[in-house]
């Protein structure tokens, strides 16, 4: 298709107002149906809220109510038609913890909760008397009345990003990431839409017969609900995430990951509006015909074609400075295909553009700029300063926040969120810069060694300043680290201190062989990509935590029993019987008998100490729980519960971090005995659960510990059919490679993945429905160590 600008047939859209108040990405925007001219928003940041127009003359809105009630991301919201009871409407919203919330605008917290999905609820749309239809990456939708679920739609082989309802016949639609969009009726599926290449992202009702589809493959469809695709519209150049309909059923503006909303009149893309932030993941349009936009950088933009409600001049200029200090980076494709030699100077700007939207690329000495043109102001406005195509800005002067730096490197933080940005100069401290990156933008200190190191390393040692000797961390020091080799200090560092201190080590020489930890054969000497040897799953035998020294555990559970309140301090025999007990278990070739009945008892009770107090005890457990007298003993049908019950508590997550590794890694010790296994798969359900909570606590050690429990439930399902299980562990890793960044723990997770896809077309299917072969494809290319690179490019052949 060759579409022309319609430059002077209509007014443009300028920016009305910003609003600010969430704190990371609005993912869903909706128009209220009260109060009038009200739109509300939901985010990442786990919150919904109500935005009202201000009085004239300000042009802004206020927030009127905020809701919360979900415990991890807002992906979606829709209002649901007033009625009797609520004759303001409804506001449902859809998150990341598998739950739709309905919430009214007298109370913050939801009216109730739908329980049923399995996964991540990522849209919403609302028909009439009260249905609510939902998508999730569990790849049904579900048709919901009146609290309860009536019917679910089965048919996607993969994430369902999108629904809507047609507004006669009864008709829903479903669109999927497995590329189809399917037209339901009565719950069964009536037909399947094929066209699109990519990802079906959104969906738009035109008419009771026709609807728009948008995609990752950077097109918009025209469809007829009797099958028939009548038209496709290109302009963008990179996924497009949404898309909205006037009330003339013709015209309608689209969003996506090119930093653009577009707005489309009688099938031409008409006016291009470029905001200063990566992901433009919603938008809708106001009854006054004001257009809405939510983006990753956290702020909702309104833009309006009425002249008394176009922002000031100060306010509009401030818009246009902030988008011409944008970096864009060639690789997002937000600038389409470009060459970057040859490009002409900045006399290549005194010529006019012939479409509104039109990019230039231009040189500035050292710099690449990026100007768009705009049919309505008549010039060439710039959005943007080109960073090269890689992580990093190799010109000498890169303009960041009106100053100049040697380097501006994106910060990939959340899958799925936006690069933050860290400029750098080489006379900088790289230790103090990455501190105060951290701190600006709230990240945990324990990335303090990863990103001081990655700006080293990056900018190829030119470095003036006290790097730390060794990596150290300057801002922690040496502590008592639970699962620290020294290397690892000023990762999530535990509170205890003493002269004894103990850490053992979170790796497990004796259940990974050489081959299996380091890897091989994924890179030849000339460093070409091949196709590894699969030695790294399906993996069945269970991963142990196994090292430990004995004399440093004991000296730390003396020195604590010592100050111990009287009432929990262990008499001296029973502290011998419990050194007896560690040393039979720890030690290889220990003239210690077998653990007594006797001696099992005393552990467990010691194990109840106080929470403060109790890590070495659970340190002693977690090498206990490996031998089959102990496993039999604590694991067995009458006391595994209890154990089970025990270690659950000490994982909440406000818990203490060391007891939240030890035990996490006593769970995966437990996996070792006949016993031990029994027991963890009649509770996976609450132990898996009550695990992916902790992949929000910042620690690599408790990362490593989670995707090891994760790897040996995957292990025992791998030949069993038990779907749901399975489910739940591709759900938790999956979770788990949101936030994980430990190499290691990566490498287990991606071993998880495999063995539960392995031979399981089932279980590879609902995979693919998580987006897991997009998640994990930046893994591909690790060499570092090169097993998460091997086992990566493996997964991913199992996925395609």
């Amino acid at each position: 298709f060759s579409y022309r600008s319609r430059m002077a047939s209509s007014s443009s859209y300028k920016l009305r107002c910003s609003i600010s108040g969430h704190e990371m990405d609005v993912r869903g925007l909706v128009s209220a149906v009260f109060p009038e001219g009200a739109l509300v928003s939901v985010s990442r940041d786990r919150t919904g809220r109500v935005w009202v127009p201000n009085s004239s003359p300000d042009k802004g809105f206020t927030e009127m109510h905020c809701m919360s009630g979900h415990s991890n991301f807002v992906s979606c919201v829709c209002i649901i038609t007033p009625n009797e009871t609520y004759p303001r409407g409804l506001i449902a919203t859809g998150g990341n913890d598998n739950n739709i919330c309905v919430f009214s605008l007298d109370q913050p917290q939801p009216l109730f909760t739908l329980q049923g999905h399995k996964n991540t609820v990522c849209t919403l749309a609302s028909g009439k008397f009260g249905t609510l239809l939902s998508g999730s990456w569990d790849t049904t939708a579900k048709v919901w009345l009146n609290e309860k679920c009536m019917m679910t739609l089965q048919g996607h082989t993969a994430a369902v990003w999108a629904v809507t309802i047609l507004p006669e016949q009864g008709l829903m639609l479903s669109g999927s990431a497995d590329k189809t969009i399917k037209l339901w009726k009565a719950g069964r599926c009536e037909k399947t839409f094929t066209g699109h290449e990519d990802c079906v992202r959104g969906l738009a009702v035109i008419s009771s017969t026709e609807f728009f589809s948008c995609s990752n493959d950077t097109s918009i469809r025209r469809w007829l609900v009797t099958g028939e695709c009548v038209q496709v519209y290109y302009s963008h150049t990179n996924y497009i995430y949404s898309l909205a309909v006037f009330p003339n059923s013709q015209d309608f503006i689209s969003t996506g990951e090119d930093r653009s909303v577009r707005l489309w009149r009688g099938g031409e893309c008409c006016q291009t509006i470029r905001l200063p932030a990566q992901s433009i993941w919603c938008c809708c349009i106001l009854p006054n015909g004001d257009i809405a936009v939510g983006a990753s950088d956290g702020i909702i933009r309104v833009f309006t074609e009425a002249e008394d409600r176009v922002a000031s001049a100060e306010e509009l200029q401030a818009f246009e400075d902030e988008l011409s200090k944008a970096t864009i980076d060639p690789k997002t494709g937000d600038l389409g295909d470009i060459k970057m030699e040859d490009l002409p100077g900045r006399e290549h700007l005194n010529e006019p553009g012939n479409r509104d939207g039109q990019t230039r690329l231009i040189k500035d000495g050292q710099k690449v700029e990026a100007y768009q043109w705009s049919v309505s102001d008549d010039r060439w406005m710039k959005i943007g300063d080109v960073v090269g195509g890689s992580n990093q800005q190799t010109s000498k002067s890169v303009m960041y926040e009106g100053k100049e730096y040697d380097y501006v490197f994106s910060i990939d933080v959340n899958e799925g969120g936006p690069s933050l940005k860290l400029p750098y100069n080489v006379s900088d401290d790289p230790w103090l810069t990455a501190h105060n990156f951290l701190q600006k933008n709230d990240l945990s200190p324990m990335f303090l060694d990863q990103v001081a190191n990655f700006i080293i390393e990056n900018t190829k040692g030119h470095v003036v300043g006290p790097a730390q000797p060794g990596g150290g961390d300057p801002f922690t020091g040496s502590r008592y680290i639970p699962g620290c080799s020294n290397d690892d200090r000023g990762f999530g560092a535990d509170p205890f201190t003493g002269p004894n201190v103990y850490q053992p080590d979170f790796h497990n020489k004796s259940t990974y062989n050489k081959t299996f930890a380091a890897g091989k054969g994924a890179y030849s000497s000339a460093g070409l990509k091949q196709t590894p040897t699969n030695i790294y799953f399906p993996k069945t035998d269970g991963v142990t935590f196994d090292q430990a020294n004995a004399s440093q555990i004991m000296a730390k559970l003396k020195e604590l029993n010592g100050g111990a309140p009287p009432e929990h301090k262990l008499p001296e025999e029973t502290m011998e019987s419990i050194e007896r007990l560690l040393l039979s278990v720890c030690v290889p070739d220990s003239s210690e008998p077998p653990p007594t009945i006797q001696e099992i008892n005393l552990l467990w009770k010691a194990s109840l100490w106080p929470e403060d107090i109790v890590f070495p005890v659970l340190d002693i457990l977690r090498l206990a729980v490996r031998h089959p007298q102990v496993n039999k003993s604590l694991c067995g049908e009458a006391e595994g519960v209890q154990l089970c019950n025990h270690l659950l508590k000490l994982m909440r997550p406000d818990g203490r971090p060391a007891n939240q590794m030890l035990a996490l890694r006593t769970l995966c010790n437990c996996f070792s005995g006949r016993h031990g296994r029994a027991l963890l798969m009649a509770q996976r359900e609450t132990v898996l659960s009550r695990s992916a909570d902790l992949v929000a606590v910042r620690n690599k050690n408790i990362h490593i510990a989670l995707a090891t429990l994760v790897l040996n439930y995957a292990g025992c399902l791998h030949s069993q059919p038990d779907l749901e299980a399975k489910a739940q562990c591709l759900s938790v890793a999956s979770r788990a490679l949101e936030t994980v960044q430990d190499k290691e723990a990566i490498f287990r997770l991606l071993v998880a993945l495999g063995t539960t896809v392995a031979s399981d077309q089932t279980a590879q299917d609902l995979a693919r429905s998580l987006g897991v072969s997009s998640q994990i494809s930046k893994y591909s290319s690790v060499s570092d160590p090169p097993k998460v690179g091997e086992c990566c490019l493996l997964v991913l052949k199992e996925l395609n």
